[in-house]
């Protein structure tokens, strides 16, 4: 996988052998004067953004500074932090993002304050994880013309059909 880093934040990177994710940080200088949030945009005295506030029930589109590329064979999993769920209610909106592998505009993360108190994105928050994910390249789709023709399951029944 290849990273273009345009933000002063260190690059993502598993934290320890054992994890699967990497963290994702806002980068608050790569705003644009169009970005989608609900909250207010928290400026230091010379004007430079200091933070973004997400009001409570409110999303923001926070930028990471990051573009990347690699096989299409893969595409990034963007996942929750856990933490910032379960300390401020604070999760992604659309999770878990994906990040196909011909995407090489600036990877964003789509926040949502669930909780009960407006929550403030610093520059360098880590905001989310991601996952590069291998999956299967479609080539083989085959329209067949009747349900007849379909792999025989023995499962049908819709939600709750396994009786767990």
């Amino acid at each position: 996988m290849k990273i273009y880093n345009s933000s002063t934040n260190e690059l993502p990177r598993q934290a320890t052998i054992g994890s699967a994710g990497m963290d994702l940080r806002a980068d608050m200088w790569s705003i644009k004067e169009n970005f989608i949030f609900d909250g207010q945009v928290l400026r230091r005295e010379d004007g430079t953004i200091e933070g973004i506030e997400i009001y409570p029930g409110g999303r923001a589109l926070i930028p990471t500074g990051l573009h990347t590329s690699y096989s299409p064979k893969y595409h990034l999993d963007i996942r929750p932090r856990s933490g910032l769920a379960l300390k401020n209610g604070v999760t992604i909106c659309n999770t878990p993002g994906l990040i196909d592998s011909d995407y090489r505009d600036e990877i964003g993360v789509i926040l949502i304050n669930l909780g009960k108190e407006p929550f403030v994105v610093r520059q360098g928050d880590r905001i989310a994880q991601a996952v590069l994910m291998e999956h299967v390249v479609y080539e083989d789709i085959v329209e067949v013309e009747s349900l007849d023709e379909l792999d025989d399951a023995n499962r049908g029944g819709g939600f709750g059909s396994t009786g767990v």
